[in-house]
């Protein structure tokens, strides 16, 4: 274990008596040499091997007061997480790392929801059905499902940061290219290589897990999770109401030519964003893994592994239903909202675009809301207090879902678009404040397979609404119900070491400081 090895014995130099006087020597694999520390009167004076001074007591007090490489306080049991969020700040690598990850998850979310404010006019353009828009919205997901998988193994091996950086660049190449779609099959397979954007999410999670330990990672996760997901909203209100207005007054009113540019805009920004990512920051808390394993500080890890461990526990497989039914819904409601709200209201896109949006601005805070109440809860309840605001949050998702398909005022549709936006976000932040506590060895898999469930609802859900494109609200109704029906298997949470609502037990095991076994008998001695 890495540790300031002077500094330690200093404080612990303080609780002796002061007739107390001993010598200890050890093997320093840091500068590979033997080292002797001599204790006499509480205070420790470094020898060499031969037993000459090199530092006095004053010295190592000056060491101990010399500021940390880092700007937040950490945890050196958990690989020096930081225990402390500081939104303000932007230094490396934990502050850095999570400005970077909701910024890139924001930007992916935004170009893979970019053309959902222009579906209407592509509509007419490619003389498409309602039928085949909902096609292509599920083609949206889709390869988003099998690479959020992939991702997590991924991330796991090698680390959040190159993922992220190289996915952002290769998601701007089909976004740029949307506008050379002349049919439904351009605008399937254009739509099916875009939904790559989406699988940053597991990347967004496990940055954000390797860099805070489990006091804030609820509160961290959500708030990345969050602020990226106000893409889905900042897409609907920046393409529809402010770019494609824009570039249709640059053509002299051709909405036709304005929809097949506007899309570069997003594109070049999310592939400047990419190489960002990669040059200007860092995998995690000591570095990036490449260095650390060559040094022998990190050991290899099979993603293939990493995979299985996650893969083979229930838990994981109930938050992946759970999180269908929160991120998946978003999902929905991203590419259906100005679609709907044109049908339903006979409102105008810009119209439409700007009520949508308010569902993906919820994000700024619900999100980070929901991993905030869950922090709060397991500081109170423990684990039990995590699942019971999982369940909460899901079963008010689900009624008030269920009240908005009700809703025929359209005052009163944006009044209940906004709650029920704030219970599904708030029910994502929840979810991933649970992620970390299912598997301590794969997070990266897990993280991976529970962000899978989210684009696979999103499928679900749209096959439900393809199969009624006269009776949106009667889709929304069965989505309601299973959502509900997600909440309640909040019953079955059986996490190792943690007590559910109704299995497990808490673990009794308390924290206590452990000094590092030495090898053998070479590498340390006593004598007293």
């Amino acid at each position: 274990r890495q540790f300031d090895s002077m500094t330690y014995l200093s404080s612990c130099c303080r609780a002796l008596p002061s007739q107390a006087g001993f010598r200890i020597s050890w093997l320093n694999p840091g500068i590979g040499a033997s080292l002797i520390v001599e204790i006499r009167g509480s205070k420790p004076l470094l020898l060499s091997g031969k037993g000459e001074p090199t530092m006095s007591a004053a010295e190592i007090e000056q060491t101990e007061n010399e500021p940390t490489k880092y700007s937040l306080r950490v945890d050196e049991e958990e690989d020096d997480k930081a225990c402390e969020l500081k939104l303000c700040g932007f230094a490396r690598p934990h502050m850095r790392a999570f400005h970077f990850a909701w910024w890139s998850f924001f930007i992916a979310f935004f170009i893979w929801f970019a053309i959902a404010p222009l579906l209407p006019q592509i509509k007419v353009d490619l003389n498409l059905s309602t039928q085949d828009i909902w096609t292509t919205n599920i083609c949206a997901v889709s390869f988003d499902i099998c690479m959020r998988f992939v991702f997590g193994a991924v991330c796991d091996k090698y680390g959040a940061r190159i993922p992220m950086g190289v996915v952002l660049m290769l998601a701007s190449i089909p976004t740029a290219c949307i506008g050379l779609v002349n049919s439904l099959t351009g605008l399937i397979c254009i739509r099916l290589f875009i939904g790559l954007a989406g699988s940053t999410f597991v990347m967004c999670q496990c940055w954000t897990t390797r860099m805070f330990t489990k006091d804030v990672v609820g509160v961290a996760n959500g708030l990345v999770g969050g602020w990226g997901n106000v893409g889905g909203g900042a897409t609907q209100i920046v393409m529809g109401t402010f770019l494609f207005p824009l570039f249709t007054s640059l053509y002299d009113g051709d909405k036709t030519k304005a929809w097949r540019h506007v899309t570069l805009v997003p594109a070049a920004v999310a592939f400047c964003t990419g190489m960002a990512v990669i040059r200007f920051s860092d995998d995690c808390p000591k570095g990036n893994y490449r260095e650390l394993k060559k040094s022998g500080e990190m050991p290899e890890i099979s993603a293939a592994a990493s995979f299985r461990g996650g893969a083979v526990d229930f838990n994981t497989w109930l938050l992946f239903i759970q999180y269908a039914c929160c991120f998946g819904v978003e999902l929905t409601v991203n590419n259906a909202a100005v679609s709907y709200f044109v049908y339903r209201f006979e409102l105008s896109i810009e119209s439409a675009s700007a009520i949508a949006s308010v569902f993906g601005f919820m994000n700024l805070f619900a999100r980070g809301l929901g991993g905030y109440a869950s922090d709060k809860a397991n500081a109170r309840l423990k684990m039990r207090g995590r699942i019971l605001v999982q369940m909460g949050l899901l079963v008010l998702e689900g009624v008030f879902i269920f009240i908005f398909a009700e809703m025929k005022n359209l005052a009163a549709s944006i009044v209940l678009l906004t709650v029920f936006s704030i219970c599904v976000q708030g029910a994502e932040g929840s979810t991933y404040g649970i992620v970390p506590y299912v598997n301590r060895v794969s997070p990266g898999a897990v993280a991976g397979i529970v962000g899978a469930g989210g684009p696979t609802g999103a499928v679900l859900f749209g096959l439900i609404f393809r199969s009624l494109p006269e009776n949106p609200e009667l889709g929304f109704r069965i989505m309601a119900g299973i959502v509900v029906g997600s909440g309640v298997i909040c019953l079955l949470f059986n996490l190792k070491g943690h007590q559910g609502l109704i299995f497990g037990k808490e673990s009794t095991l308390k924290a206590k400081l452990e000094v590092p076994a030495a090898d053998g008998p070479a590498d340390a001695e006593e004598d007293v």
